[in-house]
Formats: structure tokens, sequence, C-alpha cells
């Protein structure tokens, strides 16, 4: 049985859900994710992992209300009980001690990167962040990421948080400054796609996160295929995290055109941003 334990709504766009998921949070690592189906009768909802206490069998799930089914998820309240979460599904970060690494995450990929940060760290790493949002009003878990770094860069596109700016250029501001081992991206795929033009110059390794391109749960959706050195790979299961070198961005990025959907104000935005986390 699973139900919502607690629920603290961040922002008119966010909604911070602890759910009772025994043997998911008994188990599952950083990078997994759950399929949330809330009625029997309601499509499935993939949605990233990004936090878990053994101790009282939990899991956080952070829901972004854009579209239909993550603003219906945001509208339950502390004890409604939801059908079924399975999983944890997909394919863990490798976490290894690298030495210096970049975690960059933009928007919406920042909820999943926090126990990436935790686990980055308690490795052994020296972990330096960079998030990234429209705004200042649309950061999150600044605090408790920023707890687990030994530095941490925010960039807002207008400014009003941090440094103006887009989160390459705290990538490539950092890479210019000293040598890293390792980066580590989650966000749009345009985003991802331009931080690899940086790390490629630095010859880096660097690990791209398909959270955004991440709707399918069963590898039988093509829009959520994607290619890796010319061979078809499925986001949902053999991810979602790839060697950043190889993903064919321009594809994907041309699949997402189109897919718009409503999101909590009520605009139209591209379903690449409608990650469900």
């Amino acid at each position: 049985m699973n139900w919502i334990i607690s629920k603290k709504n961040l922002s008119e766009s966010i909604a911070k859900l602890e759910i009772r998921a025994t043997e998911i949070a008994r188990v599952c690592k950083p990078g997994h994710h759950v399929i949330v189906k809330i009625f029997p009768d309601s499509e499935n909802l993939p949605m990233v992992i990004s936090g878990v206490d053994r101790h009282k069998e939990t899991i956080i799930l952070y829901v972004h209300k854009i579209g239909a089914l993550p603003r219906l998820l945001a509208g339950l309240n502390v004890g409604d009980e939801i059908f079924s979460v399975e999983g944890p599904c997909g394919e863990a970060v490798p976490i290894i001690k690298a030495g210096t690494v970049v975690l960059a995450a933009g928007g919406i990929g920042i909820s999943p990167l926090l126990p990436i940060a935790e686990a980055m760290k308690k490795a052994g790493n020296r972990v330096i962040t960079i998030l990234g949002a429209r705004s200042g009003e649309y950061l999150i878990l600044e605090k408790q990421i920023g707890q687990v770094s030994d530095e941490l860069i925010i960039m807002t596109d207008d400014g009003s948080a941090g440094r103006k700016g887009l989160v390459v250029e705290g990538i490539l501001d950092v890479l210019r400054r000293e040598k890293i081992n390792q980066v580590i991206t989650i966000g749009p795929a345009r985003m991802i796609k331009n931080s690899t033009l940086i790390t490629r110059r630095f010859n880096i390794p660097q690990i791209s996160i398909l959270y955004s391109s991440q709707v399918g749960t069963d590898g039988l959706n093509g829009i959520y295929r994607v290619s890796i050195c010319d061979c078809s790979k499925y986001i949902c299961v053999d991810g979602m995290d790839f060697n950043a070198y190889y993903p064919d961005f321009d594809t994907m990025i041309e699949k997402m055109k189109g897919r718009l959907v409503d999101d909590y104000s009520g605009n139209q935005v591209y379903q690449e941003a409608m990650i469900y986390i």
C-alpha cells in the first residue's frame, strides 16, 4: 500500500511528496525512477526518486505541475492512497571516486541531482554544483544541495539569483579555472548537448542523464528511444544515464518538437520540459 505521509507546496508550480514505498525505499539508488499509477484506470507516470528515508521506508518525489497527471498527483493530500508505485526502474547512476566533479542541472533537473550529489560527496569526491533556472523563484533545493557540495554556483536567466547566465556558461568558467575529472549533467536535451561541446574541448568525461526525455516506461514507445553510436537504446530501460558524447541529441530534440502540453499556469510548453520528477 502506497500513501502520502507528508506534502509541501514549494511554489505555485512544485509540490514535494513523501510516499510510503517500503520495498522501493530499501533498495533504490541515485538515478532510479518509479512508475506511479494514481488510480487503477489512470496512465503510468514515470517519476524520478529525489530522496529516500530507509528508516521510515519512504521516498521523496518532487512533482512539477506540468500536464494533467502531475497536476492530479500534486493535488492529493496527506493520507491519500496512490493505487501503485512500481520500481525502482532503470539503471542507477554510477557513483565512483573520480576526484573533482562538476554536477550541473537546469530547471526541473535539479531535484534528481540531490541524491547524486550526496552519493558523489560520500564517495570522497570534491563536488562543484551548478544550478540553473529561469529566475530565482524557480530554484529549489539550493540549500540542501549546497550542504553536500564544496561549491555551489547559481545561474539564472534574468539574474534574479546568483549570476545572470546559463548553466553551460557556469560549466565553462569552472573548466577554465581548474582541473575537473568528471561532469554529470541533468536537464533539457539542448543544455546537455551544448555542455558536451565544452567538455569535449577539455577532454573531460561527461555523463548525460536524460530525464527530460523520459516518459515511456517499457521501451515500447519509439519517441523515447535514443540513438547511441548508431544503436537504439531505450531511455526508460537502458538509462537514463549515458556517456554524453554518444547520444544523437539532434534527432532527440527533433522528435520532441510539437509535443505541447499545458503547464501549471495554462501556458503551452514543449514536452521536453515535462519531465516527471
